[in-house]
């Protein structure tokens, strides 16, 4: 059962801000099409993040590469139609803004304009910060991305944690740190130490959202499909299966199957 503030009508950054300020736990899952958003919304998610996690779980890609700039509005525009409480965000895909500052900006518009949706994320640190600070100079809320970035996945080549290495881990907190002054409204950070994420998260007044980064950031996220059991071969360390859908769809279209081979469906009550 959910627990989720039924005083709180629509979460915005500011709320998100303020359940930080009180120390409450902030909930956050993918979703990419209407009936899920509308599932998800409706249990208490605070934030819903329309992922390019959509190019794994809904196109079968290898990697969060291939996806384009007009997929990711796609599915935006079916997550926002089905959601009334839960702040959506949405990811800048690979491509549509690093190194161009003017592109960035251009990315960002077309997903607010076309989709409704409040928010996009962006992957990456200093590297990007020119970025980041033309998108919020638009009025575009900004969440930060930090630690295991998937659109990065070749120049890491592995998926392995993040910032062990004390370099990399100052980086991560200098990054943060800048990601906050510029002003994003929250940062997400995936696969790192935990201890790291509790660092960053006490030092930072933004919210940090967690997933793989143990239990001291302010919130956490995890992909729905993964959940949900939906998906089988992924099993990481950090992932929590709630539910065995996987196991639920395959025998109840099994059992369709066969109620259709046996002639058994449909029987008289279920005709015209």
């Amino acid at each position: 059962m959910s627990v989720h503030n039924p005083d709180i009508k629509r979460v915005t950054t500011h709320v998100i801000q303020e359940l930080k300020n009180k120390g409450e736990k902030i909930s956050a899952l993918t979703a990419y099409d209407f009936s899920m958003a509308r599932i998800v919304d409706a249990a208490g998610v605070e934030i819903i993040l329309v992922g390019d996690s959509a190019s794994n779980v809904m196109a079968g890609h290898e990697t969060t590469l291939p996806i384009t700039l007009d997929q990711m509005i796609y599915h935006a525009q079916s997550v926002v139609r089905a959601v009334k409480r839960a702040l959506v965000v949405v990811d800048l895909p690979f491509g549509s803004y690093q190194g161009n500052s003017s592109e960035a900006l251009r990315s960002a518009i077309r997903i607010m304009k076309e989709s409704g949706a409040h928010a996009v994320k962006m992957e990456g640190g200093l590297e990007i910060r020119e970025s980041i600070i033309r998108v919020l100079s638009a009025g575009v809320p900004v969440m930060g991305h930090l630690g295991l970035t998937p659109q990065s996945i070749y120049k890491f080549g592995t998926y392995t944690v993040r910032a062990k290495e004390e370099a990399e881990a100052q980086k991560l907190i200098d990054d943060a740190r800048m990601l906050e002054e510029i002003g994003c409204f929250s940062v997400v950070l995936e696969k790192i130490p935990a201890t790291l994420t509790r660092q960053v998260s006490q030092s930072l007044t933004i919210p940090t959202i967690g997933i793989g980064a143990g239990p001291d950031a302010d919130g956490q996220i995890l992909v729905l499909h993964d959940l949900l059991g939906i998906t089988k071969d992924f099993k990481p360390r950090f992932l929590r299966r709630y539910a065995d859908l996987h196991s639920v769809m395959t025998d109840a279209i099994g059992n369709y199957v066969d109620d259709v081979k046996g002639r058994s469906f449909p029987n008289e009550n279920e005709a015209y």
